[in-house]
């Protein structure tokens, strides 16, 4: 990985010298690769280790190396999380300075990446972490997540606040809202009930489906799913022919709620409901123009930039071009399952 970028001591960073150790993970059908000489930096940790791959190819390459001392740059912030995080922009790209108050406001870790988010150089304060016995996680959250979140500005592809949920009819719904409009709630109950796959039950990537290289099952199937050449090209001739291009998929995340349900899988999605606290399990059919206002509500879209946004809402009104979408005023019982697995569009 050669991406000229600069370090953030000033200095441009050497032409990468072969690294020895490697981590991947996919999620969302988004690929980061980890390089280091040691292998404490490519560990994934809990989270992401389900998300695992191996041999891939990647969409985002990070090369991790340790620094003596990072400073705060003196350059306008371009986004202030407010606690955890800080965005910069710079000639060739962005940069981002994760910090914790326990070290005042020098950065512990830096990542410096090209503006299609594509390569990077992630480097860790050496100040703070020397001697430790224990090493930091580089890509602890939120870097991954940003991580994916940024990259997803470059696809057709969006990650909302929403439990995805196949049902045992494998019908896939996605029950989106925001933070206590039931979502871990609704996990919990249709696990109870039913025999279901759980992607997530806080954060789901949805996708466009365009029939790639590395097409897939129509049922669920793990993101690291392997087949034989022959075995991918007759499911590539029946996706083309079930599907054609355009469907739209649905992929669990590391980043669950209070029901904890975080799977490395997808699915096809062919339902949205927006969920809303009420009485007698009412579903109202949403017009194009409420499912873009409600989704958008609801999505992780970084703000800095107008082209984000707008790449955003153009995503989200192909979604509601193609994926049917309700508001679901619930109460929280059977009922309000049983509704669903009996409903028809």
């Amino acid at each position: 990985m050669g991406n000229g970028l600069k370090g953030g001591l000033g200095d441009p960073l050497e032409e990468p010298l072969p690294l020895r150790h490697r981590g991947q993970f996919r999620v969302g059908a988004v690929s980061v690769q980890l390089a280091s000489d040691h292998s404490a930096d490519v560990e994934l940790g809990a989270a992401l280790e389900p998300f695992r791959v191996e041999g891939d190819g990647s969409d985002i390459d990070i090369r991790v190396a340790w620094v003596s001392e990072l400073h705060s740059p003196k350059v306008p912030r371009l986004f202030d999380s407010g606690s955890t995080w800080r965005l910069y922009e710079k000639e060739d790209g962005f940069q981002f300075d994760f910090v914790a108050a326990i070290f005042g406001e020098h950065p512990i870790k830096r990542l410096l990446i090209d503006r299609r988010f594509r390569e990077a150089n992630l480097q860790m304060n050496g100040r703070f972490f020397a001697g430790r016995p224990c090493r930091p996680l580089p890509l602890g959250y939120p870097l991954d997540e940003l991580l994916i979140m940024h990259r997803l500005t470059q696809e057709r592809a969006i990650e909302l606040h929403g439990v995805g949920i196949v049902g045992p009819d494998g019908i896939g719904n996605l029950f989106v809202g925001h933070s206590g409009a039931g979502k871990s709630t609704t996990a919990r109950l249709w696990t109870s009930l039913h025999d279901v796959e759980i992607l997530s039950d806080d954060r789901i990537i949805v996708r466009e489906d365009l029939v790639r290289e590395d097409p897939v099952r129509e049922d669920l199937v793990r993101e690291d799913s392997s087949q034989d050449d022959r075995a991918v090209l007759q499911l590539a001739e029946q996706d083309k022919a079930k599907r054609g291009r355009g469907g739209m998929r649905m992929y669990g995340t590391p980043w669950h709620g209070e029901a904890h349900f975080a799977l490395p899988q997808r699915a096809p999605l062919q339902r949205i409901f927006v969920l809303e606290h009420g009485q007698d399990n009412v579903l109202t059919r949403l017009t194009r123009s409420q499912v873009v206002g409600e989704l958008f509500a609801r999505s992780f879209v970084p703000f800095h930039r107008h082209e984000y946004v707008d790449s955003a809402l153009s995503f989200l009104e192909r979604v509601a071009d193609t994926v049917p979408c309700y508001r679901y005023s619930f109460e929280p019982d059977e009922r309000a399952v049983e509704k669903l697995l009996g409903f028809r569009d």
